[in-house]
């Protein structure tokens, strides 16, 4: 495919910072990115059958489940929710805005950015799931898992990299480059605390490299096999 490269590689997100607060069976947890390469995982446990809900924040800013009052101004988010842990884990289901299936969910409650307008780049994802273990993700808007793309999907699948090596989101012409920043609800049905994977998070896999996509297409979705809910 012109203008694109495919090239094995080790990916590695090393290198995040991240406060988790608990509340109830709300977990905030903000953080920073030093790339947009990097992501964000947590093991989710859940003891019973019921819903997950995922809401970020760091894009429009707002108040989370913490009372925290987030800043406006970070970068829009791929979330996604994975049946397992590790390499091995199952895509469920998942959304950034730049995917087909992003609608205007996550914002509100999340606020928007003035790009040639008022843009809303938060998501939330709302998961009836049976009793068991799960990987929450949080990753750049643009770095999304292939499992996304497949059928049987799974995380050791690694990434197509749509960012170009920058945090930045587009509407029609007008651009910004957002800061690193994230925050993220965890709301889980029963009294679980999301488990941050520890030593960060390493995948196994091909890494598409998408030179020359560095601006964000807000207009243009990617196809999305929506396989939940």
């Amino acid at each position: 495919m012109e203008g694109k490269v495919m090239r094995i590689s080790t990916f590695a997100c090393t290198a995040f910072l991240a406060a988790q607060v608990a509340s109830a069976s709300t977990t905030s947890i903000t953080g920073s990115f030093l790339t947009p390469e990097d992501t964000y995982a947590a093991t989710v446990t859940l003891t019973s059958a019921g819903v997950l809900n995922l809401q970020t924040w760091g894009f429009g800013g707002g108040t989370n489940a913490a009372s925290q009052v987030i800043s406006a101004g970070g970068f829009d988010s791929f979330v996604g929710v994975f049946a397992g842990t590790g390499d091995n884990a199952v895509f469920v289901d998942g959304t950034s805005d730049i995917l087909s299936n992003y609608g205007l969910g996550g914002c509100p409650p999340a606020g928007t950015v003035n790009i040639g307008g008022a843009v809303c780049g938060d998501v939330a994802l709302s998961e009836t799931l049976a009793a068991g273990t799960y990987t929450v993700l949080l990753s750049d808007a643009a770095y999304i898992p292939y499992a996304v793309f497949e059928t049987g999907g799974l995380l050791g699948d690694g990434f197509a990299d749509l960012t170009g090596g920058v945090f930045q989101t587009c509407s029609g012409t007008n651009c910004i480059t957002p800061t690193a920043n994230w925050a993220l609800d965890i709301t889980t049905p029963n009294d679980t605390t999301p488990v941050p994977e520890p030593g960060g998070f390493w995948i196994f896999g091909f890494t598409l490299i998408a030179w020359g996509m560095a601006s964000r297409r807000r207009l243009t979705r990617l196809p999305f096999p929506k396989l939940n809910n």
